[in-house]
């Protein structure tokens, strides 16, 4: 039996409207509900933690800190330049997961003249800190995880992370973890 093009194009619609209800339905039904059936959000709570004091944090320097798991390298920096999100009085301070976005490997090398971390030893992306961890150049095209960050008088907490860290099933594996529910 052949099908007209018609009839292809019919049920291809058909059995890809299905497979998407198979997928939405569930998640649907599965959002918690309050008392009253409004439906609630799960947030997850990320630890603060002071990573650096700003006055001993020189311009080019950078600091590394693991945020917020024990082995998830960060990179705490001041660029002497305003950055995208970048905070502090000349908005300069920045922080960033220092794994690499396309295979994980750990940068380490900072180019402060630039604002660039990187190359990558593993295949020589380097990331662009200035404008949000942007790859500069290199293998990697997702941004580096940015670490959420405030200042305490001098003291420089972490907040969060946003955007995830590679190699981590969720960017707070290994961290005891409070679920706040909210509407």
């Amino acid at each position: 039996m052949s099908l007209t093009r018609r009839e292809f194009v019919f049920l291809g619609a058909a059995g890809g409207a299905a497979a998407a209800a198979g997928v939405i339905l569930p998640v649907g039904l599965s959002w918690d509900r309050d008392e009253d059936g409004e439906v609630t959000a799960l947030v997850l709570q990320y630890p603060e933690v002071v990573v650096g004091s700003y006055l001993e944090l020189e311009i080019g320097t950078p600091s590394t800190f693991e945020y917020p798991a024990p082995g998830q390298p960060n990179v705490l920096a001041r660029l002497g330049m305003p950055a995208e999100h970048g905070i502090g009085p000349e908005e300069d301070l920045v922080a960033f997961s220092s794994l690499c976005t396309h295979m994980g490997c750990p940068v380490t090398e900072f180019q402060s003249d630039e604002g660039v971390l990187g190359p990558c030893p593993c295949h020589f992306t380097s990331f662009d800190l200035a404008h949000d961890g942007q790859p500069a150049i290199g293998q990697a095209t997702q941004r580096l995880p940015r670490v959420l960050l405030r200042l305490d008088g001098d003291e420089i907490v972490a907040t969060g992370l946003r955007r995830h860290v590679y190699g981590y099933a969720d960017n707070l594996q290994g961290v005891g973890v409070e679920l706040l529910q909210s509407s």
